[in-house]
Protein backbone atom coordinates (compact mmCIF):
# COMPACT_ATOMS: atom_id res chain seq x y z
CA UNK A 1 0.00 0.00 0.00
CA UNK A 2 1.53 3.45 -0.84
CA UNK A 3 1.88 5.85 1.80
CA UNK A 4 2.53 9.52 2.01
CA UNK A 5 6.00 8.77 2.33
CA UNK A 6 6.75 7.21 -0.81
CA UNK A 7 4.91 10.17 -2.77
CA UNK A 8 7.54 12.01 -0.78
CA UNK A 9 10.89 9.82 -1.88
CA UNK A 10 9.18 10.52 -5.47
CA UNK A 11 8.59 13.69 -5.30
CA UNK A 12 12.37 15.10 -4.28
CA UNK A 13 13.96 14.13 -7.14
CA UNK A 14 11.15 15.19 -9.24
CA UNK A 15 11.12 18.37 -7.38
CA UNK A 16 15.18 19.03 -7.68
CA UNK A 17 14.78 18.22 -11.81
CA UNK A 18 11.73 19.92 -12.82
CA UNK A 19 12.47 23.05 -10.82
CA UNK A 20 15.92 22.88 -12.21
CA UNK A 21 14.53 22.41 -15.76
CA UNK A 22 12.15 24.38 -15.76
CA UNK A 23 14.25 27.33 -14.66
CA UNK A 24 16.99 25.93 -16.92
CA UNK A 25 14.37 26.29 -20.30
CA UNK A 26 13.13 29.78 -18.58
CA UNK A 27 16.85 31.13 -19.21
CA UNK A 28 18.39 31.16 -15.24
CA UNK A 29 21.69 29.84 -15.23
CA UNK A 30 22.56 26.60 -14.45
CA UNK A 31 24.04 26.78 -10.86
CA UNK A 32 21.25 29.28 -10.10
CA UNK A 33 18.37 27.11 -11.44
CA UNK A 34 19.72 24.42 -9.51
CA UNK A 35 20.04 26.13 -6.38
CA UNK A 36 16.62 27.02 -6.32
CA UNK A 37 15.60 23.37 -7.35
CA UNK A 38 17.50 21.86 -4.40
CA UNK A 39 15.94 24.70 -1.94
CA UNK A 40 12.31 23.35 -3.52
CA UNK A 41 13.60 19.76 -2.91
CA UNK A 42 14.47 20.66 0.82
CA UNK A 43 11.33 22.27 1.49
CA UNK A 44 9.63 19.00 0.57
CA UNK A 45 11.69 17.17 3.17
CA UNK A 46 10.68 19.97 5.52
CA UNK A 47 7.42 19.23 5.43
CA UNK A 48 7.52 15.34 5.71
CA UNK A 49 9.81 15.74 8.86
CA UNK A 50 8.17 18.29 10.33
CA UNK A 51 4.49 19.29 9.42
CA UNK A 52 3.37 15.48 8.51
CA UNK A 53 5.84 13.79 10.64
CA UNK A 54 6.11 10.12 11.37
CA UNK A 55 4.40 9.03 14.15
CA UNK A 56 5.09 5.51 15.64
CA UNK A 57 1.15 4.48 15.58
CA UNK A 58 1.43 4.32 11.88
CA UNK A 59 3.05 1.15 11.59
CA UNK A 60 3.09 -1.58 13.66
CA UNK A 61 6.64 -3.67 14.77
CA UNK A 62 7.77 -5.49 17.38
CA UNK A 63 9.03 -2.95 19.57
CA UNK A 64 5.87 -1.18 19.70
CA UNK A 65 4.80 -3.52 22.07
CA UNK A 66 6.16 -3.65 25.75
CA UNK A 67 5.10 -7.27 25.51
CA UNK A 68 7.01 -8.68 22.71
CA UNK A 69 10.27 -6.86 24.04
CA UNK A 70 13.12 -9.90 24.61
CA UNK A 71 15.05 -9.87 27.58
CA UNK A 72 18.56 -11.55 28.46
CA UNK A 73 17.03 -14.55 29.95
CA UNK A 74 14.90 -15.54 26.96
Amino acid sequence: MVCYYDYVLVLIPGVLLGVTTALSVYGIPLLSALFVGSGAAALVVAHALFVRAPTVGERRSVDAHPDSRRTDSD
